[in-house]
């Protein structure tokens, strides 16, 4: 099949869930499908990772966006029209006029979309359009605007109403819809009760899936957290773990190291380090470091609050065999049961208590990552997730409801 996809990021390097998702999506689908790429950037550094995907893509089409979000020009242009923020700083004329241009010159089968605020460059077309909503933007903006002085919050109220009302339009204009999560499939049909999503999961990347467990020091634990710091959420799950568990926790597992890694750690954080505290800055690109991190380390916590998506972090430490504690929000989306395949807590006495029945209970801690090693084997490993896709392609093809 052709497929013309178009991303608001460079899908190199895997810094963040979506270009880690593009990525692994570029790399299965290329396999059996001709690809062509529109992909926006912010400077001309990141231009050099297309090299990376050019065994992936038939054509790579770079445009240029707004380097910094909140310029006068973008925050203007959003105070006074109709479209939000979000829109405003994503969009690239240069990628409206190569949209325009491919679909007049070339055919092709299907226009894949990655998030609903890359809709506005596509213009009105007889090529249908399966858009995959990585997470429902409105959530994660409200969970934003929360943490902003009170003051600000009024010019955010209404650029969220905003957000909502695009984000519905585009859900209509596409011909199908697809979320990372059956948890969003439900919340988008109870929103717009004629629009039938369908499931494209996130998976774990092929490069952390351990070949087979290893045996863990118990004895001695190391319990990691991992994210890239420029997401609210988290920051805000690093602080509660630093601040509200480590300390209980010292308390009752008096010999237990936490380390907290990942991209701009030591620059967002300002965390101090010590024999207790870790914090580790990660490179965008260096996978073998976030590999070792993973492979030392005992148990995976994520204190997440925030909404969006699922979490790729909470999947690669399935894949590595870490057994994960987490909140109900830090595992919504993904098929976990708790006390099966997950532990879930909410407090910081919650994972206080589960941190210290796992790592005293050896035959918890074994059945725990064994399940969820199978798991995302079975279910969240991109060759399969692609394989699903294209299920999903052939019917936008034939133009036949997914449902």
């Amino acid at each position: 099949m052709k497929i013309l996809m178009l991303t608001p990021y460079l899908p190199y390097p895997p810094a963040s869930g979506g270009q880690i998702r593009s990525l692994n999506l570029l790399k299965y689908l290329s396999k059996n499908n001709e690809i062509t790429l529109i992909a926006l950037y912010k400077n001309e550094k990141e231009k050099s990772f297309a090299k990376y995907l050019e065994s992936y893509c038939k054509k790579i089409y770079l445009c240029k966006r707004a380097e910094k979000p909140w310029q006068v020009k973008n925050i203007f242009k959003s105070i006074f029209s109709l479209l939000p923020f979000l829109i405003v700083r994503n969009f690239s004329p240069q990628a409206k006029e190569t949209v325009e241009r491919l679909l007049k010159e070339e055919y092709f089968d299907v226009i894949h979309a990655e998030t609903f605020y890359i809709m506005p460059h596509i213009p009105k077309t007889n090529t249908p359009i399966f858009l995959l909503e990585q997470t429902l933007e409105y959530e994660v903006y409200q969970h934003f605007v929360k943490s902003l002085p009170f003051y600000l919050r009024y010019f955010f109220h209404f650029d969220i109403l905003k957000l909502k009302f695009w984000e519905r339009y585009f859900w209509k204009r596409a011909f199908l819809v697809g979320t990372v999560s059956e948890t969003d499939r439900r919340l988008i049909n109870k929103i717009e009760p004629q629009i039938h999503p369908v499931v494209i999961p996130n998976g774990a990347g092929d490069e952390l899936i351990a070949y087979k467990l290893t045996k863990k020091d118990l004895a001695a634990p190391i319990a990691l957290f991992v994210g890239n710091f420029a997401w609210l959420q988290n920051t805000e799950a690093a602080y509660f773990l630093s601040k509200y568990i480590l300390p209980k926790l010292l308390k009752s597992v008096s010999n237990i190291k936490i380390v907290i890694a990942g991209q701009r750690a030591k620059d967002k954080l300002k965390l101090p380090s010590d024999e207790r505290l870790e914090i580790v800055n990660v490179d965008t690109d260096d996978i073998s470091l976030v590999k070792k991190i993973y492979d030392r380390s005992t148990i995976f916590i994520a204190p997440i609050f925030g909404p969006g998506g699922t979490r790729l972090k909470i999947l690669a430490a399935m894949a590595t065999g870490l057994p994960v504690i987490s909140t109900k929000t830090g595992v919504t989306g993904l098929l976990v049961k708790d006390g099966y395949n997950v532990l879930i807590a909410n407090t910081p006495n919650d994972f206080v208590f589960k941190i210290k029945t796992l790592l005293s209970n050896q035959q918890l801690y074994e059945n725990l990552r064994t399940n969820a090693y199978r798991m995302v084997n079975e279910i969240y490993n991109w060759k399969k997730i692609s394989q699903k896709l294209e299920i999903v392609y052939e019917k936008i093809k034939k133009h036949e409801d997914w449902n």
